[in-house]
């Protein structure tokens, strides 16, 4: 999708002074806040770390978000997912997350797809978006979702949290991608589930705004994206690193250069 905004475009009053603490950013103004009314973002997973991902993405004025999520609202998701409250146990998470950023902005189209994102649907979500977030939480659909990105050339934006703790990475330019990192998926069983071994609510808060971070970065061409870097954080110690890895060679991933048009790969 091209985000290279009209230079004599003007933003509504309206926009002007809802955005406007955004707006004085260098690496923003108008034109960059057009670059994200352009944008079209999948957001893959309306739980912990979607929840951050699609109030702030929302809040921003992207234009376009379309979330899946399979799941319906269950009592122990609310003490992580604050944009479900009680009222909505019983509903799509998916739909329940489209209506929540609905009252955050009116401005941007944001579409509840209450079905889990399978394998075989998944090159059809991704190929028409800007950039892919995955806040999903089972290791199946975060691979293919990395094949899917790598296959139709669009950034992907991958984050997982367990305990107390998380990590961060972008699949984007010519760097290296999940497989690149972790190889295959773990066998099922072989790393527990949230359900089986926790999540302190609060660390899905700082996880999935650093996705959003890294997906606006993408979206505004600011910045350095974290391509080919690992960002761990540990919430107990607490501290935050860095882990470097490499491009494989003989990766099994569809590689392809993964940019957004007019991207300048920093400031």
């Amino acid at each position: 999708m091209d985000l290279e905004a009209d230079a004599t475009a003007r933003l509504s009053d309206r926009d002007v002074e809802r955005y406007s603490r955004q707006l004085i950013l260098d690496g923003v103004g108008e034109a960059g806040q057009r670059r994200l009314a352009a944008a079209s973002v999948l957001v893959v997973g309306a739980g912990a770390l979607g929840s951050p991902v699609i109030q702030y993405l929302a809040a921003a004025g992207v234009g376009e978000i379309e979330v899946w999520d399979g799941d319906d609202v269950e009592p122990s998701n609310l003490n992580r997912q604050p944009l479900h409250g009680e009222a909505d146990l019983g509903r799509s998470k998916a739909e329940s997350a489209a209506d929540a950023a609905r009252r955050i902005n009116s401005s941007p189209r944001i579409k509840g797809v209450g079905k889990m994102l399978t394998r075989d649907a998944i090159s059809t979500a991704v190929a028409p978006r800007t950039l892919v977030c995955d806040a999903s939480d089972d290791f199946e659909t975060k691979f293919s979702l990395n094949d899917a990105c790598l296959r139709a050339g669009v950034p992907l934006v991958h984050a997982a949290i367990l305990e107390y703790g998380g990590q961060l990475t972008t699949i984007a330019g010519d760097g290296p991608c999940l497989r690149c990192l972790f190889g295959e998926p773990p066998a099922a069983g072989e790393i527990p589930t949230c359900a089986q071994a926790g999540i302190f609510g609060p660390v899905a808060a700082v996880i999935g705004g650093m996705q959003a971070v890294e997906a606006m970065k993408l979206l505004l061409a600011v910045g350095e994206p974290l391509s080919g870097r690992l960002l761990v954080y540990d919430a107990l110690r607490p501290r935050a690193r860095t882990i470097n890895f490499p491009r494989r060679p003989d990766c099994p991933a569809p590689h392809r250069a993964i940019r957004l048009q007019g991207s300048q790969g920093g400031t």
